[in-house]
């Protein structure tokens, strides 16, 4: 009896759970994009993806005596 009960509960918690899955949720109200204007804060190209040495060997350092 006792497994019966334990069976049947955990069966009604997934039930319960698959069917507050599918109840519907309130979406975010979509706004229109101005015409003309472009998403980010930045324009076009000022990104800095390319505009560092990543991976490569730092230049050496001027060589100067004294003399």
């Amino acid at each position: 009896m006792l497994k019966f009960v334990i069976v049947s509960t955990a069966s009604w918690a997934f039930v319960g759970t698959a069917v507050a899955a599918d109840l519907p949720h309130p979406q975010p109200v979509v706004q229109a994009a101005p015409v003309g204007k472009w998403p980010g804060k930045s324009p076009i190209g000022k990104s800095p993806v390319g505009k560092y040495p990543i991976g490569k060997a730092p230049a050496p350092a001027p060589l100067v005596t004294k003399g």
